[in-house]
């Protein structure tokens, strides 16, 4: 251990290993060491009795629920856009050759207290049941604005701007009703909040373009796709493209501590008495926990049944979004939901998630308007877990902090952390060389 390493990355959660395979495909020196014993951290993959022990400390899981071996239950589950940043990362790493993927059956929004199948185009939004009928030919004239925009043609902009025009702007020239806005800025353009209203309306556009890309890209009845036995295996396969270029692994280290200078910048990490230099540390904010703010906290109930999701055709797999105006709430609440076809769970048996940001201290209370819409549940575990973002300057003191996961559950936030993080890890490594 007693080396010098361009990187040292502490925790082995999904976002810490896609970085250590993009740095180590990169070329640089990694070092990549854990605390636990497991792959995972924060968004591990668990089986029903570790599931139970996490939750329920000794007490058994019901006999009931069937194997334990036959659940692999993430604990931050997110599906993938088919189109989105996180596959072109597999793609381009060619870490898909170690996972299987299958495609999300079903995208859903929760509307005047029901659920529907979200409309992606003019031609579903013109059969949605979402809209009546002016509305729908107004619905269809904007699907097909967003459709046909495109930042090279001037004449596909309509005389808009869309650095300067905010999306309230936009959408204002369309006319659309604010149920149908709710639908477009939450289940379509993935926003948690309304706050993107007031914001450029080109990154609302192309979170839209990137929903309808996704959904053509397999023609399934959603833009999403999910690894067979779930995110587990991601930061795995992540880990084993650090390996092949070069990276080296440490896991159970429970004892660590990472050394800084005089001018306080990191400069390696100690555990079990033997330091490994480095230039820059890596790490999720449990690491260093001086370095990161509370921002929130995220509430969430795992649950079993023995059936889909009610009124989203039987879907093996789906995604439900609650917008915030929906529930009289800050922020959107998020169901998801996966079974055996996936082989996360046993023949028969679907797991479900419900998760938002915490606005009480009661999660059974905050989160029953997205458990009622599961229909029965065979066994039902709640949690909350604290949010942080980091605070530190990195550019001072060597440290790149990820921040905390989010009660979404897609992945487009997660990666963008991941890519701000390894730009600006090798800007500063240029910077390290040049000078």
């Amino acid at each position: 251990m007693d080396e010098e390493y361009d990187v040292i990355v502490l925790g082995t959660g999904l976002k810490e290993c896609i970085l250590s395979g993009l740095l180590s495909v990169d070329g640089l020196k990694v070092l990549h060491m854990d605390r636990n014993d497991y792959y995972g951290g924060e968004s591990t993959s668990l089986n029903l009795v570790q599931l139970w022990k996490h939750f329920r400390g000794d007490e058994k899981p019901p006999e009931k629920l069937g194997a334990s071996r036959e659940y692999n239950v993430d604990m931050m589950p997110k599906f993938m856009m088919a189109n989105g940043s996180l596959v072109r990362i597999l793609i381009h790493t060619d870490v898909t050759k170690y996972l299987n993927f299958k495609a999300v059956d079903g995208s859903y929004v929760y509307n005047k207290k029901k659920v529907h199948k979200v409309p992606a185009t003019d031609v579903e939004a013109l059969k949605s049941p979402l809209m009546g009928l002016f509305e729908k030919r107004r619905a269809r004239k904007f699907f097909i604005y967003v459709q046909d925009y495109d930042d090279n043609d001037p004449k596909s902009h309509e005389g808009l701007d869309l650095n300067k025009v905010t999306a309230r702007e936009l959408i204002s020239k369309y006319g659309l009703e604010d149920d149908t806005i709710d639908f477009i800025g939450h289940a379509l353009a993935l926003h948690s909040n309304d706050s993107y209203l007031d914001q450029p309306a080109l990154g609302f556009i192309k979170r839209m373009k990137l929903y309808a890309e996704s959904l053509a890209r397999f023609q399934g009845g959603s833009p999403y796709i999910y690894p067979l036995y779930g995110l587990g295996e991601l930061p795995q396969a992540f880990a084993r493209l650090s390996a092949v270029y070069g990276g080296t692994y440490m896991l159970h280290k429970p004892e660590y501590k990472v050394e800084f200078d005089a001018d306080g910048k990191a400069t390696g990490v100690t555990s079990e008495g033997e330091t490994a230099k480095c230039k820059k540390v890596v790490c999720d904010p449990s690491y260093l926990p001086d370095k990161v703010k509370k921002v929130g906290k995220v509430a969430r109930a795992i649950c079993i049944m023995s059936h889909p999701i009610p009124d989203t055709n039987n879907s093996h797999s789906a995604q439900v979004i609650l917008p915030q105006k929906q529930l009289g709430r800050k922020s959107d609440m998020y169901l998801f939901c996966c079974s055996y076809a996936h082989n996360v769970a046993p023949k028969g048996k679907y797991i479900a998630f419900v998760s938002a940001e915490a606005e009480t201290d009661n999660p059974e209370v905050e989160l029953k308007p997205g458990v009622d819409l599961l229909g029965p549940v065979e066994e039902i575990l709640y949690d909350t877990y604290d949010r942080y973002v980091p605070t530190n300057d990195h550019a001072a003191d060597s440290c790149f902090i990820s921040a905390s996961y989010d009660p979404t559950t897609h992945f487009e936030t997660t990666v963008n952390d991941v890519i701000e993080s390894t730009l600006r890890l090798l800007e500063r490594f240029l910077i390290y060389q040049w000078t």
